[in-house]
């Protein structure tokens, strides 16, 4: 069964993102010592981060406010107004750092090329992604750019109809098993998990079993030879 669109995520699977919000995670926990442990800090950020979602969606905009929020949560009238200037810099250094490629990536996207249409299927700020997406040089390399409030049952399959492709005839690959593994199964295509270290806890979700169109991936890099096994069926 041959695969005619491959749909990629971008962060963490094309280039480094959480690297960066965890030197922001170290920040925030910095500021906050003087009123909360750093275990305290975090679960109080996630937490607040998890109740922010549906009114900010994802991205640094959202976890930024969300920093500001648990800041003054912890903090109460204590804080130092010099706290929350100090997050909104934290805040901008994530908009504005470098997009550093994953290794081999350029070479990965070639070989994927040469079996079906590339498109990237990313959720998170509009204008931050498209903002990283031209920082990384790899627009043209795609067939399409999806960037969603979300991903769902319901986003996978509107792609796949919009861009005139069987489900089953559909692969999606990223680090995500909530958002890039699951929805895409549920549809009916095929979905790679290519765990990385930093993964967010929101992200986290345990693995179909025993799912013949479901396979983990050491790297973005073993994606064409999956697909290679996949046609040859």
């Amino acid at each position: 069964m041959p695969i005619d669109l491959i749909c990629l995520d971008a962060d963490d699977t094309l280039w480094h993102n959480m690297r960066h919000f965890e030197e922001a995670h170290a920040a925030f926990v910095a500021m906050l010592r003087p009123f909360a442990d750093g275990d305290v800090a975090m679960k109080t950020l996630e937490a607040c981060e998890a109740r922010n979602l549906k009114l900010y969606g994802y991205g640094a905009k959202g976890f930024t406010l969300s920093m500001i929020e648990t800041a003054l949560e912890l903090g109460g009238q204590r804080l130092p107004s010099g706290v929350i200037v100090d997050l909104l810099a934290a805040g901008r250094r994530l908009l504005a750092h470098p997009v550093e490629l994953l290794h081999g990536i350029e070479a990965t996207l070639d070989a994927l090329a040469d079996r079906g249409r590339l498109v990237l299927v990313t959720k998170g700020d509009l204008l931050h992604q498209e903002a990283k997406l031209a920082a990384s040089g790899l627009g043209d390399r795609f067939s399409g750019i999806e960037i969603v409030s979300d991903k769902t049952v319901d986003t996978f399959a509107r792609l796949f109809d919009r861009y005139g492709v069987p489900a089953e005839r559909a692969v999606m690959a990223g680090d995500s098993m909530r958002s890039d593994v699951l929805p895409a199964l549920a549809a009916g295509a095929w979905a790679a998990f290519v765990p990385q270290p930093l993964a967010w806890t929101h992200e986290a979700a345990p693995p179909p079993s025993n799912h013949d169109r479901f396979k983990q991936l050491s790297g973005l890099g073993d994606l064409p030879a999956w697909i290679d096994t996949i046609a040859s069926r």
